[in-house]
């Protein structure tokens, strides 16, 4: 681990002078009142959390709960595609979720993975008192005001509609430019350190840079601005997308600027960094605020929220409705899947995987939530892991790490603060089950609607390391053998275990599919389509806890072992 929570995203080094970093966060509560933009600057912010690490990235992923595939849920695509597509990053998997629960409140989950030289791994710790603190990418408006206070922070209700001025809109051109700006700006050694401006905008970003006794001075009035009147206030909080504040030395001032002339970008000098510990906004040379950095980073108040198990839950949803069960590829379909050149398994079927050229290395990714309707936490917690990870698995990738994003109700309820509490120890439970380390992760709080919140949403990303990319199973072939490999009992070892079991197999395998929540017929449907033929099955009872499906051709199964897996059919 190079990186772990603390930054924004997290990082592995892969050997062979590459390193991944990768994040999920949520864009819930703008998706929820302006779909497009809600989603399509989802996918711009995490963009840039990469950006920040020094790194390009190469793959997206998406995590979509929704009541139903309604027009919401049409646009929330549309500006994931939107976004994605023109930018230039390709889509590789992800996991949508239709249920009632979400009807009033969905989440809209986005992962993003980059790639860099772990000698470039970039920090956004403000460093050098007398460096310049430089603004560079779009402009600063009124668009985004209260992204963070107004929206994410407060429950939705009848207002709704009122909060859309509060929804940032996303400029993906102009996102692609800061994405070519900061890979050469961190590989030209220019910047000494980059930092995303996102929620709450500079104040958010600048505070979080002036950290371990590093001081900010910000000048408000050389901020570029596209529009007239705007306050010093509105200045430091809005949420402008495409924005980046990079800390340069004043002998690199010159060469920053012009690599970011050549791509037409805004940049600007708006600061100083100090040594005298707080962050400090000027207008005319004049302080307008000022506040110890410390008090907003690591001295910020901390307070124990009240705890409550419920008397009883409500009933786990049982079954899978028609539209969980549907052929999700019209929205798979509508994303640039191969963009980049590295995509060797595209979305679809478990985990994404994309080529680590030169080398015949790759990695495989996917998102995962807890079984729809899961109302008890500890349970969301452990099924999201142990789905990440036997999705890497089953696409011939070892796990490596873990990045999370918790969405859950209003913590002030007691009964919500306990959920967010179990969610996490049942996640941790099952990471170090697996032996995976959670590098990153993200919270959204506040996910209710008229004062109903919704079940407990942890939602888990994990990255697997494959060697070779040339036996990653495809689908299953003509008389081939079907088997069912599954955990024998209900022990987090015994998750673990098969999670070894298939990504260690998969190279000897046609096809490996993990049983999802759908159930083993649902699975086996899944495989016989991306497979593009049937197979006849003796479909047995449904496994009790962790399974997968193998395909392989008869003379292989004998390498695969003797235990944790019986055969049920063959291919046509």
């Amino acid at each position: 681990m190079l990186q772990g929570p603390g930054e924004n995203a997290g990082a592995l080094d892969l050997g062979e002078g590459v390193a991944v970093t990768f994040k999920v966060e949520s864009h819930n509560h703008p998706s929820a009142v302006e779909p497009f933009q809600g989603a399509a600057t989802g996918i711009g912010g995490i963009l840039r959390d990469i950006i920040a690490m020094g790194a390009r990235p190469i793959a997206l992923l998406d995590g979509l709960w929704f009541g139903a595939p309604d027009h919401q849920f049409e646009r929330a695509v549309a500006g994931i595609g939107g976004y994605g597509n023109s930018v230039g990053v390709a889509n590789v998997g992800g996991t949508t979720v239709f249920h009632e629960a979400y009807a009033g409140n969905c989440l809209v989950n986005a992962m993003c993975v980059g790639i860099l030289n772990p000698a470039r791994l970039q920090s956004a710790k403000a460093q050098g008192p007398g460096n310049i603190v430089v603004l560079y990418g779009a402009t600063t408006g009124r668009d985004g005001i209260g992204g963070a206070s107004v929206l994410a922070s407060q429950e939705l209700g009848e207002d709704d509609a009122d909060k859309r001025p509060s929804v940032q809109v996303g400029d993906p051109f102009t996102g692609k430019k800061l994405i070519e700006v900061s890979v050469e700006l961190v590989e030209s050694g220019l910047v000494e350190s980059l930092q995303d401006c996102g929620a709450a905008g500079l104040a958010s970003s600048l505070s979080e840079m002036a950290r371990d006794g590093m001081g900010l001075d910000v000048q408000l009035d050389r901020v570029p601005l596209r529009e007239d009147g705007m306050e010093p206030w509105e200045i430091m909080i809005s949420e402008s997308q495409e924005r980046m504040v990079a800390v340069v030395r004043p002998q690199m001032l010159e060469a920053v600027q012009a690599v970011c002339a050549r791509w037409e970008l805004e940049c600007t000098p708006i600061g100083e960094v100090t040594d005298h510990g707080e962050l400090r906004a000027l207008v005319d040379g004049e302080p307008v605020g000022s506040i110890p950095a410390s008090l907003l980073t690591d001295e910020c108040p901390r307070y124990e929220v009240e705890q409550a198990k419920p008397e009883s839950w409500p009933a786990n949803a049982t079954a899978l409705g028609e539209a969980n069960r549907a052929d999700k590829t019209w929205i798979t379909e509508q994303y640039d899947q191969l963009v980049g050149s590295r995509t060797v398994r595209r979305p679809g079927l478990d985990a994404g995987v994309l080529r680590l050229r030169p080398s015949l290395r790759g990695i495989a990714v996917s998102l995962q939530g807890p079984r729809p309707g899961e109302s008890d936490p500890f349970a969301a917690g452990v099924q999201a892991v142990l789905g990440a990870a036997r999705n890497v698995a089953c696409a011939g990738g070892e796990p490596i790490g873990l990045t999370d994003c918790l969405n859950f109700g209003n913590p002030e309820k007691p009964e919500i603060a306990y959920e967010l509490a179990q969610a996490i120890e049942g996640l941790a439970r099952a990471a170090e089950a697996v032996g995976i380390p959670v590098v990153s992760g993200n919270v959204s709080l506040y996910n209710d609607t008229d004062g109903r919140s919704i079940p407990p949403t942890p939602v888990v990303g994990c990255v697997g390391l494959v060697p070779d990319v040339r036996l990653v199973p495809g689908g299953w072939e003509p008389g081939d053998v079907v088997l069912l490999a599954q955990a024998p009992e209900s022990s987090l070892a015994a998750e673990a275990a098969l999670i070894r079991f298939l990504w260690k197999a998969a190279p000897l395998l046609s096809l490996c599919h993990d049983v999802g929540y759908g159930g083993l017929e649902h699975a086996l449907a899944e495989a016989a389509r991306w497979s593009g033929r049937e197979a006849d099955v003796d479909v047995p009872p449904a496994p009790a806890f962790g399974a997968a499906i193998l395909a392989t051709s008869p003379a292989q199964v004998a390498r695969l072992g003797s235990r944790g897996f019986v055969q049920i059919g063959e291919v046509r």
